[in-house]
């Protein structure tokens, strides 16, 4: 039997050589080997964070309260529903159509086929699709309804830019790192692709979808155009990929991480002073914007962000330098005490003796 068609309540994991016969329902056509530009080839154990990302919704969803939560069995069903919503069909022709192969049609209660297209949707996309009441999460959720999943992915994905901007660009040392060391941003790693960079906890905390190697392969025209090309262009900006610095943080930050993070995500690329233009950005224009308000506002608060923020170059040599000269006039005090007190006790010694 084809792992495709075990049952998602046995908890085994999708084997590597199968890994590709279940993205082709998922993320559309791909080549014969997964290769990475301008990397060596890389095999199929590289998509590891998304294979992560399925077991954990199979859980949530398709083994949640022992398989009654949802209709579909095996991941087979699972492609199959699949390729059903790529077709762009109604919600409710989908539903239908359901019935045709699901062995436990007949059996199911009213939500289950609701719950399985709401899994296949998130296992297609993403995107957290649905409401599920045992999902404990941070994330906000999208509630689709009714029509067809692309015409809902494109109406969310593709809202009017509202915020106005003067040629504004994002410089170099706007970065992930700098917006955590230097902004204080505190980074929440997320699967959901409708969270990404969304600023959350009073401008405090910033959402980043990390699955970058998921982007690059993604060949399907469930998103709206070059959405997909832009939000790897976001990545690029945040992680660049010639920034030792970044580079190792990010490193350091994926072996600690429970999260199953992308080790792909610093190495897609870096932008030039041009793609950083704002305007370049049409779908993450806004949130882009908001997080660049709230970096340049931050005022560093310690030593270390003073340190390493360098965005003002006279001001961060004028305060390092008045800092040396504060250190080493006090230096000089203590010294000169020293030597007052140890004037003060040889005369106190030769007076003794």
């Amino acid at each position: 039997m084809s792992s495709l068609d075990s049952s998602l309540l046995d908890g085994v994991p999708l084997a590597i050589k199968v890994r590709p016969l279940a993205t082709e329902p998922l993320w559309g056509t791909q080549p014969s080997h997964f290769h990475f530009p301008g990397e060596k080839p890389h095999f199929e154990a590289d998509f590891d964070a998304y294979f992560k990302y399925y077991a954990e919704q199979c859980n949530l969803i398709g083994c949640h309260h022992n398989g009654e939560y949802s209709s579909v069995e095996t991941h087979r069903d699972i492609m199959t529903i699949a390729q059903l919503l790529r077709k762009s069909l109604p919600r409710t022709e989908v539903r239908k159509r359901m019935s045709d192969f699901l062995k436990s049609a007949n059996n199911t209660q009213p939500g289950e086929h609701e719950n399985s297209i709401n899994l296949v949707a998130r296992l297609m996309l993403m995107v957290r699709i649905g409401k599920v009441p045992h999902e404990c999460s941070k994330g906000r959720y999208l509630n689709w309804e009714e029509g067809d999943l692309r015409e809902f992915v494109y109406n969310y994905f593709a809202p009017p830019v509202t915020r106005g901007h003067d040629r504004i660009k994002l410089e170099k040392s706007f970065n992930a790192l700098n917006l955590q060391r230097i902004g204080g941003i505190k980074i929440w790693w997320t699967d959901n692709l409708a969270d990404h960079l969304r600023m959350v906890d009073d401008d405090k905390g910033l959402f980043i979808f990390h699955h970058a190697s998921f982007l690059e392969h993604h060949n399907s025209s469930m998103y709206p155009p070059r959405f997909i090309e832009e939000t790897l262009r976001t990545l690029k900006l945040l992680f660049p990929r010639y920034n030792p610095a970044t580079k190792k943080w990010y490193e350091k930050v994926v072996t600690k991480s429970a999260c199953g993070l992308d080790k792909r995500l610093i190495g897609i690329g870096n932008l030039n002073a041009e793609e950083r233009q704002v305007d370049n950005f049409r779908y993450w224009h806004d949130r882009l914007l908001i997080m660049k308000e709230v970096y340049d506002e931050a005022r560093p608060s310690t030593l270390s962000q003073f340190w390493h923020d360098r965005r003002n170059g006279p001001q961060w040599y004028t305060f390092w330098v008045a800092l040396w000269v504060l250190v080493l006039t006090i230096l000089a005090i203590f010294l000169a005490v020293v030597q007052c007190i140890e004037g003060g006790l040889q005369v106190y010694i030769a007076m003794r003796s």
